[in-house]
C-alpha cells in the first residue's frame, strides 16, 4: 500500500513550478470560468474576448502567485482570471448611460427612505420615492440587471472590487485595517437584507444557479427573480454608500 503523502508536500510541488508550467495547465480554467460567466451575460459579450482576457489574468497570477501564504493557485488564480474579466466587461460596457443614472437613482431613493424610516424600503416607496409607477419602477430593475456583473464587485466599481481585496505585498496596516473593516461592513449589510433578497443571493451566488431555476426553487417567475437580485443589490449600494461613494457617470 502505497503511503499518503502530506500536504505540505503538494504545497511544495506546486510552488516549485515555474510560471509557464502553471500557465499551461491552469488554461482550462480560463475556459471553465468564462464560460460561466457567459451564461449571465448579454448575447452580444463574446466569449472569446472573456478568455483573451482571463488569460492576461492567468499569466499576472503566474508570474505574482508565491505559495505558502494558505491559498492554492487555483483559488488565486482563479479570483485573478475573473477580476481580468470584470475588467475588461467594464472597460466595454454596453449599458446606456441612462441605465447607470438609473441605478444610482434607486441606491439614493432606497438610502432616502431607510434613513427616514428606519426599516428596509419597499418596492412601492422606492417607485414613489422615484416618482414613477410599480410597473416602470419594476422595468428600471430589470434594465439594470442585465448590465450588472457577477457578483458582489458590482456593487462597487473599479476603486472598491472585493475581488482585489486580497493580501497584497507591500500593504500598510492601515490598508489592511481598511479591508477588515470593509468587510466587515459587507457581512453586516448583507446579513441586513430582507429574507426573500439574502435567499436569491445566496441561491445566485453560492449555490450558482441560474434565475430559472432560482424561480423554480423560490415557487416566482425568472422575471421576479431578476427584480429581486437586483434590487438587492441597490439595496447594499445604498448602505455602503459610505464605502463605493456616489460615482461619476451622469
Amino acid at each position: 500500500m502505497t503511503a499518503k503523502r502530506p500536504l505540505q508536500g503538494y504545497q511544495s510541488d506546486a510552488d516549485a513550478q515555474s510560471p509557464e508550467q502553471l500557465i499551461t495547465e491552469h488554461i482550462d480554467l480560463v475556459r471553465r470560468i468564462a464560460h460561466h460567466l457567459m451564461a449571465r451575460l448579454p448575447a452580444s459579450v463574446q466569449v472569446d474576448d472573456l478568455i483573451q482576457s482571463g488569460m492576461i489574468g492567468l499569466i499576472e497570477a503566474a508570474r505574482q502567485f508565491q505559495g505558502g501564504q494558505g491559498a492554492t493557485f487555483a483559488t488565486y488564480a482563479g479570483i485573478r482570471i475573473r477580476g481580468a474579466m470584470i475588467d475588461e466587461l467594464r472597460r466595454s460596457d454596453w449599458a446606456p448611460r441612462s441605465v447607470h443614472r438609473n441605478s444610482r437613482r434607486i441606491a439614493e431613493a432606497i438610502q432616502t427612505i431607510e434613513a427616514r424610516e428606519g426599516r428596509g424600503a419597499r418596492d412601492r416607496e422606492i417607485a414613489a420615492e422615484l416618482d414613477v409607477s410599480l410597473n416602470d419602477f419594476h422595468a428600471m430593475l430589470q434594465d439594470n440587471a442585465g448590465v450588472h456583473l457577477l457578483g458582489l464587485d458590482e456593487l462597487f466599481g473599479q476603486d472598491r472590487d472585493p475581488d482585489r481585496l486580497l493580501p497584497a505585498d507591500g500593504s500598510t496596516p492601515v490598508e489592511a485595517l481598511e479591508r477588515d473593516d470593509f468587510r466587515e461592513a459587507l457581512a453586516k449589510a448583507l446579513e441586513s437584507l430582507p429574507e426573500k433578497e439574502r435567499l436569491v443571493l445566496a441561491l445566485y451566488y453560492n449555490e450558482e444557479l441560474n434565475l430559472r431555476e432560482i424561480g423554480a426553487v423560490m415557487g416566482i417567475t425568472e422575471s421576479r427573480v431578476c427584480q429581486i437580485r437586483s434590487q438587492s443589490v441597490h439595496r447594499l449600494r445604498a448602505r455602503l454608500q459610505e464605502w463605493i461613494g456616489s460615482g461619476t457617470e451622469t
